[in-house]
């Protein structure tokens, strides 16, 4: 069966400007163009759209799912399970705050207790799986399984407390890194001050520390364009900054 650009539209529930768009950055092309021009999709285009959707839904860019599309090693049916993989952990963490919601208001009418660290084991999980979904697959390639597995179970395991705690020392971190910036000096005072803090907030998630590995992860922080957007959304160049502090406060300066 073959589709127009209008009737795929109306099939995928996505608008025929989508569609041009991504044929114009080619993304999306369509099987042939008919005599009258008009776009026209096959079977083929269509189980690539569905593909493309499903990358969306996970919050890849377009840039990013052209890259996995277009690479010569794409299986679609390996994406198909991996997409699978991916709705199921979604699942578990919606059950999971569902969960936590459920037994919240059940503490609120008097019928049950609960203790501070079920009130937020929902969104512990949410945040590991959010990271999961972002920078999992660098992260697991760069230190492994079972160091991650190690981190995620620590932050599973974190109380009250500790959680406080991380987000106190994470403001800190951010606050001393915007006005070490300013300074220019990433060896002054500030720039290590940064440094040393980047340390105790990387500590309250990892189980040992390595002066490699934190001079690795911020290496990271430049070479991945994912990282240095978050670190440079408010003055750019700061992820090279932390980067070159962390490699002095570290001894690995290159």
């Amino acid at each position: 069966m073959e589709y127009t650009v209008q009737k795929l539209g109306k099939l995928a529930g996505i608008s025929a400007r989508t569609l041009r768009y991504y044929d114009e950055i080619d993304l999306l092309k369509p099987a042939r163009i008919n005599s009258s021009g008009y776009r026209i999709y096959g079977q083929g285009e269509v189980d690539l759209l569905q593909q493309i959707l499903f990358y969306r839904e996970l919050g890849l860019s377009l840039e990013t799912i052209k890259e996995i599309i277009a690479s010569p090693e794409f299986d679609s049916a390996k994406a198909l399970n991996e997409h699978r993989e991916q709705l199921l952990d979604r699942r578990k963490q919606l059950d999971l705050l569902i969960q936590n919601v459920e037994k919240t208001i059940a503490e609120k009418e008097g019928r049950t207790t609960m203790s501070n660290k079920e009130k937020f084991e929902g969104f512990k999980k949410k945040m590991i799986d959010e990271n999961e979904e972002k920078y999992g697959k660098e992260i697991r390639e760069k230190y492994g399984d079972e160091t991650v597995d190690q981190s995620n179970q620590k932050v599973m395991n974190m109380t009250e407390s500790e959680h406080e705690e991380a987000n106190k020392l994470a403001v800190e971190l951010h606050q001393t890194l915007a006005d070490a910036f300013k300074t220019g000096d990433p060896g002054g005072e500030l720039g290590q001050k940064a440094a040393e803090l980047h340390k105790n907030w990387l500590m309250i998630y990892w189980n040992s520390y390595s002066k490699e590995a934190h001079a690795g992860l911020a290496q990271m922080y430049v070479d991945d364009e994912r990282f240095t957007a978050y670190y440079d959304k408010e003055q750019p160049g700061t992820a090279a900054f932390l980067r070159d502090a962390i490699h002095i406060y570290t001894g690995m300066i290159k």
